[in-house]
Order: C-alpha cells, then sequence, then structure tokens
C-alpha cells in the first residue's frame, strides 16, 4: 500500500508520508466523501473499558469486505463536523475541515457514517512521525476501488495533529481513498490530502506509539478502531 513520504508502494495499496529527514510513515487506501446526514454504520459498540493512553489488549478484529459506494453529498462548512474514533487505546475526536478540504472532509466523515471503519485496526506506528489506519484488510493493501483527489496548499505544513489520507507513491498528489494517519510529530512535503486536525486523543496514539515493533511498522499488539461516528453541530 502507499504510504507518506514513500515511493515504494504498489499500486495495491497506499503508503503514508515518511517526515522529513527521518521515517515516512504509510498511508493507505481510497476514501469516501460522507453525506453530513444520515448514517448507515452498524453497531460496532463495546463494553471494553479503556483507560485513556493506556492500550488494552484486544484479538484482532475479522478482515472486512473493502468496498463501499462512492461519497456524495458535501458537509455543510458553517458546523462543527466532528469524527469521534473509540478506540482501544481511547478515545480519539478529530475536526474536519470543510470549508479548506471539503471533498477529504466529507470522504472521512462518510466513511464513517457507513461504518467502514468500525473493527478496523491501525496497521501502521511509526513513533514521533505517524499512526496509521483505514485498511478494512489491516495490511496496508487495502481500500474501496475508487479514488479521490483533492491536492493540499503548496505550503501545508502537517503540524502535530494533522488528520490526513495516506496514498501510494505512484499515486497523484492528494489522492483522497480510506486510509488515514496522524501527525505525531515530524514534517512532510505537500503531497497529502488533508482532512482536518485532531482536538483531543493524542494522548491515545502516544499509547499506541508506546507499542511500535520498530521505528516503522505494525504494532506490537492488535490496536483496534472500534467504532467510528460523525456528528454536525
Amino acid at each position: 500500500m502507499a504510504g507518506c513520504g514513500s515511493d515504494t508502494s504498489t499500486d495495491a495499496g497506499s503508503v503514508a508520508p515518511a517526515p522529513a529527514a527521518a521515517t515516512t510513515p504509510d498511508t493507505t487506501a481510497p476514501a469516501s466523501t460522507p453525506d453530513a446526514a444520515s448514517s448507515d454504520s452498524t453497531d460496532a459498540t463495546s463494553d471494553l473499558k479503556v483507560k485513556q493512553g493506556t492500550c488494552a489488549e484486544v484479538d484482532a478484529p475479522p478482515v472486512k469486505p473493502t468496498e463501499v459506494a462512492k461519497p456524495e453529498g458535501k458537509l455543510d462548512p458553517t458546523k462543527k463536523n466532528l469524527v469521534t474514533f473509540e478506540t482501544s487505546c481511547g478515545t480519539i475526536v478529530i475536526q474536519l475541515d470543510a470549508k479548506d478540504h471539503p471533498i477529504t472532509a466529507n470522504a472521512v466523515a462518510w466513511l464513517a457514517q457507513k461504518g467502514y471503519y468500525d473493527k478496523t485496526v491501525f496497521h501502521r506506528v511509526a513513533p514521533g512521525f505517524v499512526v496509521q489506519g483505514g485498511d478494512p484488510l489491516g495490511t496496508g493493501m487495502g481500500g474501496p476501488s475508487w479514488k479521490l483527489t483533492e491536492p493540499p496548499a503548496s505550503d501545508e505544513t502537517y503540524p502535530r495533529g494533522t488528520f490526513a489520507m495516506a496514498k501510494a507513491g505512484n499515486d497523484p498528489v492528494g489522492t483522497v481513498n480510506s486510509q488515514f494517519f496522524i501527525m505525531t510529530g515530524g514534517s512532510l512535503d505537500p503531497s497529502y490530502a488533508v482532512a482536518g486536525k485532531v482536538i483531543s486523543g493524542m494522548d491515545a496514539t502516544a499509547g499506541m506509539e508506546k507499542l511500535a515493533a520498530a521505528p516503522d511498522g505494525p504494532p506490537t499488539r492488535t490496536i483496534e478502531l472500534i467504532k467510528a461516528t460523525f456528528s454536525a453541530k
């Protein structure tokens, strides 16, 4: 799969970016754009009691189908559009930027509404750089068959907490699929579509980084994205 800052991906997937003068995380598959109204997601709630920033031990969820309808509709940029990830390391809240990044923001909301992210994993951890997920196969090679594009600004800097979309090395700049990454440090070239920023829960990503098996790669044990929900206020 493709990833940020890397050109080692194949057509089968996408890789996340690598930090400047450091490691570049893999970012992945195509994402769909959500309609800010209805939600078709299945119930993936869990009674798992998670202490924020401390990762509970969970079993790997089953592999999911990769297909999902192409995003439709658009988000209202005058509202506070939020996606909340309930993970085995705590809760992460992302504020989507529907004003400056409408296509990407809508895609993430759409995927959350469709239940596409429910019971998936964070398949890549690069401490001080990124954590990455959004692949229903859990390998970094999966995602829907469609892709969207929304190139970032030429001066995009991807500060800590940026929520952006991974892409394969041979994908166009600003490719949007299902795989995403959260910046935990470092920097990137302006190649990755931005959806928004984390406004709560970076302590959960810090917990994920403690499970790193190497400078960049799969975690030592399963990190589950239990459920994703979208709301507009």
